[in-house]
């Protein structure tokens, strides 16, 4: 007897505003996101301020070298504390001067001497969860969230395998691409190859084998999905690799830690990473980061960036953008998912994980 057939999401989940703030609320404050890289705080007193789940936050270092994420807003009256990136020696409110440390206490503030029962001490930042990982900053809103190697289990030490040289990596460039469509209908895109081989030419037949592709769930029950192929024929490949300069020199391979970012090692051991930021329920931004040693430029990077950026990057934006579009349509009965028990490049198995977190994430 054939098991009953698995069906995609309603069209609800993609296109109503009610599940958009759900989300932000729920799901996207109690879940692992992409900060930044400690590269761009390399300094005591460096910090960047960046957005979360609606949330304005500041990653910032400490003089004992640590760096901490706070909420960006002064406990006096609400002013915002810092605005894009910079250097202090101390962080003071633009709005009345209440100055902190930089690991979040109240140090001063005018007046505040001859305020009667004014306990400075018991005034700080309001900070939030974070992680270092591999030099990647993750900060999650939820201070019960379990650490990100229980969410996703194995993924540190296989990168540090798969990049041997990642504690040393440092952004080259980050692209921005905006996409008109809820950012689920980009992150489901994105974890699943069934639709490469017609609509990525030159990632299938220049970067790598399409036969070989495989997505494969946590089988600990963590929160990845792995992408594994092998790379194409030397003659090929879009750019020169060297096989023979560690063990994964010739494989591809990604780890997508949901909800919102990925880490991809390409053939040659060059690692790349997709970041999501939900803008509303109608759209959403995708974040292309590439890296090298130290942020040194490369002439093989940046090939690869611009080659990615005018070929994979645009021919998605084409089709979540027709996706989302399709979700409004009245005629739209959502069908049964390509489940092949074989898995493969040809399945949408990956799809059923992700659209389980989904369900999970609004109907609990």
């Amino acid at each position: 007897m054939n098991a009953p057939l698995t069906h995609s999401l309603d069209a609800r989940y993609y296109t109503d505003p009610a599940i958009f703030e759900n989300e932000m609320n729920g799901l996207l404050s109690r879940t692992w996101q992409f900060a930044g890289h400690v590269s761009q705080i390399s300094n005591i007193g460096d910090y960047f301020a960046f957005d979360i789940a609606g949330q304005n936050l500041f990653c910032i270092r400490g003089r004992d070298n640590v760096i901490r994420t706070f909420y960006n807003v002064c406990q006096h009256r609400a002013h915002e504390m810092v605005s894009g990136s910079g250097n202090t020696r101390v962080v003071v409110c633009p709005y009345h001067q209440w100055t902190y440390e930089l690991t979040g206490g109240l140090r001063a503030g005018p007046n505040i001497k001859n305020v009667p029962g004014f306990d400075r001490e018991k005034i700080c930042l309001t900070e939030v969860r974070s992680e270092d990982f591999h030099g990647f900053i993750f900060v999650n809103l939820n201070d019960d969230a379990a650490p990100m190697d229980d969410w996703y289990p194995g993924v540190r030490k296989e990168i540090a395998s798969y990049v041997p040289q990642i504690d040393t990596l440092a952004p080259l460039e980050w692209v921005e691409c905006p996409e008109r469509c809820n950012w689920k209908v980009s992150v489901e895109n994105y974890s699943e190859c069934y639709h490469c081989p017609t609509n990525h030419p030159t990632f299938a037949e220049g970067v790598i084998k399409p036969e070989t592709y495989d997505i494969q769930p946590d089988d600990k029950g963590g929160y990845v999905l792995r992408h594994t192929t092998e790379c194409q024929s030397l003659d090929k490949m879009t750019y020169p690799i060297d096989l023979d300069a560690n063990e994964h020199a010739g494989d591809y391979q990604s780890w997508f830690l949901w909800p919102m970012f990925s880490f991809q090692c390409y053939p040659g051991n060059v690692l790349n990473t997709y970041h999501w930021r939900a803008v509303d329920v109608d759209n959403c931004a995708v974040w292309r980061g590439w890296y090298t040693e130290g942020g040194v430029d490369s002439d093989v990077i940046r090939g690869l960036a611009v080659q990615d950026r005018q070929t994979t990057v645009e021919e998605d934006i084409v089709l979540v953008e027709s996706v989302h579009r399709g979700l409004k349509s009245k005629g739209y009965r959502p069908g049964p998912l390509v489940l092949d028990p074989g898995c493969g490049v040809m399945s949408e198995h990956s799809i059923k994980k992700l659209q389980e977190w989904m369900r999970e994430a609004v109907d609990g």
